[in-house]
């Protein structure tokens, strides 16, 4: 069951999409969601997927009363949503959708097309419970477009800057692409951190570091970053760029940043694994106890 508010003509194609489940956590989504479709003349699209009770599973239907009662529950989360993303953004395309199917398996399959998912931070609620716990990696994983995840109070300045998650790997370079995207449309400066420990055996033994052995490791993580951010800085020119480098553990880097940050942006997975570890250590920690926004960005 879907409605649209077609006040600015935009296609419903590439949607910023935002999960809802009534929570203060996915109001401030939605606030995020809106803004993220703006800044990108892209629609927003909310969804309100509630599920079948485990009560009902086998049967060809569950009671019409209790399946009307939620229907009328969620198309009224739904509107409630949609005004709050027009007031503050006129001439927004929003379209609501309201769903009996289970949340995870919908938001996935709607990321397949979404130019990004957002979704509020752990909270109590249908989709507030999907961030806790182990089913983070279906989400944060498995997501084939950027999934942003509403964390922190607001209390950032709106100038506070974009701060990106630099390792120099192949499956890292959409995050950077869309750090600096965002740094500039927001018009705040962007920080590359990029750190390193000597206890990181895939980092001591990197491609990167065996080809240029008789340098030091600090010299060696200097030119990883600066490789990383080569030919952004020239396709951003409005964007001030800051290094950081650091010798520590990058999770701890990166989450003494949030306090700083009004965003964080992270790749899903980190430097080394396979296939199968979707969702990288450092991810992890941040979408957990970040207090600020973080953007999770698919390798692929």
């Amino acid at each position: 069951m879907s409605s649209e508010r077609e006040l600015g003509g935009a296609a419903m194609a590439a949607a910023v999409v935002v999960g809802i489940d009534g929570t203060p956590a996915s109001v401030r989504a939605v606030r995020w969601g809106a803004r993220e479709a703006a800044l990108r003349h892209a629609p927003l699209t909310i969804i309100h997927a509630f599920g079948i009770p485990d009560a009902f599973y086998g049967e060809a239907m569950p009671p019409g009363t209790w399946l009307r009662s939620r229907q009328q529950a969620s198309q009224a989360l739904l509107e409630e949503a949609a005004v709050a993303a027009t007031s503050a953004h006129l001439g927004l395309a929003v379209r609501t959708e309201s769903s009996v199917d289970a949340p995870i398996p919908m938001l996935l399959q709607r990321s397949r097309e979404a130019r990004m998912l957002v979704l509020g931070s752990a909270e109590r609620g249908v989709l507030g419970d999907l961030l806790s716990g182990s089913v983070i990696g279906a989400l944060s994983g498995h997501v084939e477009c950027p999934l942003l995840v509403v964390r922190g109070d607001d209390s950032q300045p709106a100038d506070a800057p974009v701060v990106v998650g630099v390792d120099g790997s192949p499956a890292n370079a959409p995050a950077v692409a869309l750090a600096f995207e965002e740094a500039s449309l927001r018009g705040v400066p962007l920080v590359a951190v990029h750190s390193w420990s000597d206890a990181d055996s895939e980092q001591v033994f990197s491609a990167a570091r065996a080809e240029f052995d008789f340098e030091p490791l600090r010299d060696t993580e200097n030119r990883v970053l600066a490789e990383a951010l080569a030919g952004w800085c020239e396709r951003y020119p409005d964007v001030a760029v800051s290094r950081v480098l650091a010798k520590d553990r990058p999770r701890h880097q990166l989450l003494e940043w949030c306090d700083k940050a009004g965003l964080v942006v992270v790749g899903s997975r980190g430097r080394g694994g396979f296939r199968g570890l979707l969702l990288g250590s450092t991810t992890y920690a941040l979408v957990h106890h970040s207090s600020c926004p973080v953007l999770v960005v698919p390798s692929r």
